[in-house]
């Protein structure tokens, strides 16, 4: 924690600011080993303080690293509670409620929003998270193991997320909470899989399908990401090629990964054979993207991206294939940027047809 507090305090410094206050709750545990409903607040000299509801301090206390936990009432008294701890000083903040940001302002002019120290400390992680991420993608690889063993013609796609949700809170994994979906996995069979953020229906699988199992779950607090795609009966000789194409698209792309190249660059490895194979154009999302306390966050594997990869970087590479109506491809890990980048899933990706 006494690291990953030098960092903040370090880009905090580069904002120009001398303190630093979160409200997110992912850069609350960052900070602070504590995730709940609470204000984080870390000055130049690596102080850290937690003002939290009455109903949140126990746990605050508990939770929390080498951290002072104040109480106070919610609201209004929280944050008069805040200024008061920071009355003076030139602090930035990733208060995201524009209500409160107006208020802050008022009694603290000087102060900035910025989300850059935690998105600029959180993009390399250190062995702690590193070791998290690892086990939590074992366990996404014992999930696709479920897969091969429970999925059958006739088996409706909410059906298997009960299984694979059932079995994956007993492991200790958990929803990621992700705002973007009513779900907490897609499940996608068939001409469902056709749509890379399928929502898990009532479709029963059927001899033929492609099944899109995206697995993205949340252990310790930290995101696992990890996507296979499973055959079912007798599948199409365009599935099967169309499989081959992503699984090779997929392999150049984790070829790419290492230290100090572009995000684009990998990008562009995945895509560009894709395009060679005259299915560009359903290839319709990023590469990849960044985990760790986010489900999406830095860097962004997108030919937009000017960012460079930097050791212990952990990304997805996931390449995708949708035909319209018909059915979908994707195959994606998580890695640990290296110079051999280490690959956290091990689940085969040849094509598993059940």
């Amino acid at each position: 924690m006494k690291d990953r507090r030098s960092k903040l305090v370090k880009f905090t410094k580069k904002i120009d600011c001398d303190t630093l206050i979160t409200f997110e709750p992912e850069n609350l545990f960052y900070l602070t080993g504590f995730w709940g409903e609470a204000i984080g607040i870390l000055e130049k000299n690596g102080n850290t303080t937690i003002i939290a509801p009455e109903l949140e301090v126990g746990r605050a206390k508990d939770e929390s690293i080498d951290t002072k936990v104040v109480t106070s009432e919610r609201g209004t008294a929280l944050i008069s509670e805040l200024v008061k701890k920071v009355k003076g000083k030139t602090p930035c903040t990733d208060c995201q409620n524009y209500s409160v940001m107006q208020s802050l302002k008022k009694s603290i002019p000087k102060i900035k929003h910025s989300f850059e120290p935690f998105e600029n400390s959180r993009l390399v992680k250190d062995s702690t998270e590193i070791k998290i991420l690892k086990k939590g993608s074992r366990i996404i690889d014992e999930m696709f193991e479920l897969c091969t063993k429970k999925i059958k013609e006739g088996q409706k796609e909410s059906e298997l997320q009960a299984l694979l949700m059932g079995y994956a809170i007993e492991q200790g994994m958990f929803d990621t909470g992700y705002k973007s979906t009513l779900n907490p996995l897609i499940i996608a069979g068939g001409p469902n899989g056709a749509l890379p953020h399928a929502q898990v229906s009532n479709r029963k699988f059927t001899n033929g399908d492609l099944i899109v199992v995206d697995l993205t779950l949340r252990y310790k607090g930290y995101v696992s990401d990890s996507t296979r795609t499973f055959g079912l009966g007798k599948i199409s000789k365009q599935a099967q090629e169309v499989y081959e194409i992503v699984k090779e698209s997929q392999e150049l792309g984790l070829k790419a990964v290492k230290p100090n190249v572009t995000c684009k660059s990998i990008d562009d490895a995945c895509r560009d054979y894709i395009n060679e194979k005259n299915y560009g154009k359903y290839f319709i999302h990023s590469t990849g993207h960044g985990i760790g306390l986010d489900v999406h966050e830095l860097p962004t594997i997108s030919y937009r991206s000017k960012t460079n990869l930097a050791k212990n970087m952990a990304i997805t590479v996931e390449p995708g294939i949708y035909i319209p109506n018909k059915f979908g491809v994707r195959i994606e890990d998580s890695l640990i940027v290296d110079k051999k980048p280490i690959v956290m899933h091990k689940f085969t990706k040849e094509l598993v047809v059940l």
